[in-house]
């Protein structure tokens, strides 16, 4: 099993310095905090995890990197490939919004929308790798991907003085996995779709299990089940588990539009949906951060949910 400690957060967060931005916390009422990685390159926090697994491989095949993703993973190794000069190939399943794609094709990657599912991308994605010896870049599932995401998790800390809790959206559970490892003091709550609850259903099982894959966040949180370093993560920690509706997700998106406008996709309206939907009621003087963890969608849709 794969261990990832704080300090492989703190070595990310220098090997990545420079490259992944440093997205802006907002105060949007008193004690509530907005982490805007929806300004992050390429638009999601995924850039993070890719930089430190491109990097922290040495000296690269080449036939590059290669990933498989739902779009926004996929538009991170892009980015980061195209930054550092490497080829990037990236399998996509047919559910990937026309917006992802089009960011893919803008990035100049090699791009195969092969299979109903994430799953059956990645399937096709590790066949491919086999064959080429180019370096997999997982979505959420390796030590150094999870690493870089946890330089969320140090951000929030250094900018907002320390929060008591962070929302955060699970899909396979990268993210959350290095918030919590990159955050050791606060409270993690994992905001996850009622029709994907990977880390809900791998808690109550003991071990990650599949799930259904379906609803409105279902491009970019559709895991079929939580990654093996997310779950050594979260099961050992005092993360709790909140399930959202889609109704819940689109009213929360649509409130962040209006509101605030930040314009966020369902997935990155996700955490938020726990506080807007009463599934996580914060305390008096509770201090919440929520990360709101991705922006690429059509702009079109925003006024609408």
């Amino acid at each position: 099993m794969t261990t990832v400690t704080h300090d492989d957060v703190l070595a990310a967060a220098g090997r990545i310095s420079g490259l992944a931005l440093r997205t802006p916390v907002l105060e949007v009422s008193p004690g509530v905090y907005f982490k805007l990685e929806t300004l992050q390159h390429s638009g999601s926090f995924k850039v993070r995890g890719a930089f430190n697994r491109i990097l922290s491989a040495g000296e690269l095949p080449g036939s590059g990197v290669i990933a498989a993703s739902g779009g926004n993973h996929g538009l991170a190794v892009a980015y980061a490939a195209r930054d550092l000069g490497v080829r990037a190939e990236i399998f996509v399943p047919e559910v990937t919004s026309p917006v992802k794609v089009a960011g893919l094709e803008a990035l100049r990657a090699h791009i195969t929308q092969t299979g109903a599912i994430y799953s059956e991308a990645a399937e096709a994605a590790a066949k491919r790798a086999a064959e080429t010896g180019a370096l997999v870049v997982h979505a959420y599932d390796q030590g150094e991907v999870v690493a870089g995401q946890g330089t969320v998790g140090l951000e929030i800390t250094e900018q907002t003085g320390g929060v008591d809790t962070i929302l955060v959206a699970v899909g396979g559970g990268g993210l959350a996995a290095g918030v919590t490892i990159g955050s050791p003091a606060a409270r993690i709550v994992a905001v996850e779709p009622e029709g994907i609850p990977t880390l809900h259903d791998a808690l109550r099982a003991g071990q990650p299990v599949p799930v259904p894959v379906r609803g409105v966040a279902a491009d970019a949180l559709g895991a079929t089940q939580l990654g093996n370093v997310a779950f050594e993560v979260l099961s050992s920690t005092r993360v709790s588990s909140v399930l959202v509706s889609d109704e819940a997700i689109v009213a929360a998106r649509r409130q962040l539009w209006r509101r605030h406008r930040v314009a966020v996709e369902h997935a990155g309206a996700t955490a938020y949906a726990a506080l807007t939907s009463g599934g996580y009621r914060a305390e008096a003087g509770e201090r919440v951060a929520v990360v709101l963890c991705g922006a690429n969608t059509d702009p079109a849709t925003l006024a609408i949910g």
